[in-house]
């Protein structure tokens, strides 16, 4: 990836090799195809895969949402848990939402909405919000992102952040109650690794 060609780039410049990798992902061995100038690309990251371990099963039904999808591990883990709800997987990077489809298809993901952010409806409330927010873009980005999503969330839902330690998890937990205030519950339900597990229940 070139220094300019950061996994939060809309188009990314570096070559579009595509691989196959295997990888574990809701209690199975499965094949997924990835590529460079997407969030780690060789496998599932620490952050993830903590996140994945940590949070707890997803509803059944409804609107669930991977923020930041990348190539696609948190939403095609929904999907498999939950093939009857509706799993959009986000993000602005059209080589990651290229990768997210093919995926689904692979596995046979039929209920996965690979999309931009400006392409989900206005009115869709989601029933889970799992993501491994992309702090690098800058703390000014990844505030203005986490106010347009968390507030979506429908009353009783839950939304599970996986953030490093080392990254500001602790601010960021509090900065998140003090936005919401009585609009959710905000609290740490894990720490793993050098990762915590931020929860928030919409009230």
């Amino acid at each position: 990836m070139s220094t300019s060609d950061h996994y939060f780039t809309a188009q990314p410049a570096s070559p579009d090799e595509r691989r196959e990798v295997r990888v574990h992902l809701a209690g199975r061995d499965v094949d997924v195809e990835t590529a460079g100038g997407v969030f780690s690309p060789g496998h599932v990251d620490l952050g993830t895969d903590v996140l994945l371990r940590g949070a707890p099963r997803p509803p059944a039904t409804g609107d669930l949402l991977d923020l930041g999808c990348g190539w696609g591990p948190v939403a095609l883990s929904l999907a498999l848990a939950s093939p009857d709800a509706k799993v959009w997987a986000v993000d602005v990077n059209e080589r990651a939402l290229d990768l997210v489809r093919r995926n689904a298809e692979r596995l046979g993901c039929e209920n996965v909405v690979a999309a931009r952010p400006d392409e989900v409806p206005d009115d869709v409330r989601f029933t889970a919000l799992w993501s491994n927010p992309p702090i690098r873009v800058g703390k000014e980005s990844l505030h203005e992102l986490l106010l347009h999503w968390l507030p979506r969330l429908a009353v009783g839902a839950q939304a599970h952040l996986v953030v490093s330690k080392n990254l500001g998890a602790d601010s960021l937990q509090r900065w998140i109650a003090e936005q919401l205030g009585d609009r959710a519950d905000v609290e740490r339900v894990s720490t793993s690794k050098g990762f915590r597990v931020l929860r928030v229940t919409a009230r």
